[in-house]
């Protein structure tokens, strides 16, 4: 399989100071760049199939197809579960100490 190259980009000198200073060790500027647009792409990937996924329920929602739920159903809901998972937390704390 044939490679391609990324267009190379011009930075402030403080830029790239600050990068290679967090560079791991032998990790080079190159793999943290590609690191990164791999890091970016598949974010910017989940976030369109978020979205996708969103206006597909909504049509669905429109249609008649599922149905929907109140905010006071959706929140009461999401209070249960910040509540278990406080208590959760709080018997992890208690059995740790």
């Amino acid at each position: 399989m044939k490679t391609a190259s990324l267009p190379s980009i011009r930075v402030e000198p403080e830029l790239r100071d600050e990068l290679e200073g967090v560079l791991a060790k032998g990790e080079t500027v190159s793999a943290f760049v590609e690191s990164s647009v791999r890091q970016s792409l598949r974010r910017r990937q989940l976030d369109a199939e978020f979205h996708a996924r969103g206006l597909a329920a909504m049509e669905r929602y429109k249609a008649g197809e599922t149905q929907g739920h109140s905010i006071e159903e959706v929140m009461s809901k999401l209070r249960e579960k910040l509540e278990t998972a406080k208590r959760e937390m709080a018997g992890r704390k208690a059995r740790a100490k």
